[in-house]
């Protein structure tokens, strides 16, 4: 059964019609022709295809398309203002945060909705519950960022941008 649904993509509404069994990482990709989430594992390991839908981070290959018609999705491609990069995306120059760059754009989505949750005092599976805010340790980051893997390696560097980015 298919559904036209809509989808506000980096600032823009994206009228398409999926089939109702349709990933929003196909739809994304494959119908809207939007290249900035990797289809990496396709089950949801990788989190190469990590977007922000409506601000929180979502791994795209695992929910449906037709479960966020009207939704506010945002790729690492969005997140620059005019021809003003985002803090994390130049964190990631500046620290070499990618070799080859298939996860970037997942990782750096992630790292900004990371950063969200910290600012909000969501904790994580190693947070100091005892403290009054969240620190943004390198074990935090890591921890946090646990679910978005690198085949290459570049993890010193996707810390060390991180902890650019919430200064």
């Amino acid at each position: 059964m298919d559904a036209e649904i809509t989808l506000h993509v980096d600032g823009t509404a994206r009228h398409v019609t999926v089939d109702a069994r349709t990933t929003l990482l196909d739809a994304l990709r494959e119908r809207l022709g939007v290249m900035a989430p990797k289809k990496g594992c396709d089950h949801g390991q990788c989190g190469s295809c990590t977007v922000l839908l409506n601000d929180r981070r979502v791994i795209t290959c695992l929910v449906l398309a037709v479960a966020h018609d009207g939704a506010r999705i945002v790729t690492a491609e969005g997140l620059a203002q005019d021809d003003h990069l985002h803090p994390v995306q130049q964190a990631f120059i500046d620290h070499d945060g990618f070799q080859c760059g298939y996860c970037t754009p997942g990782q750096i989505c992630s790292a900004v909705g990371m950063l969200k949750e910290a600012e909000a005092g969501w904790p994580s599976a190693v947070s100091d519950l005892a403290a009054a805010e969240v620190r943004l340790s390198p074990a935090e980051i890591r921890e946090r960022m646990s679910g978005n893997l690198c085949r290459c390696g570049a993890y010193a560097g996707i810390v060390a941008a991180i902890q650019q980015a919430a200064r």
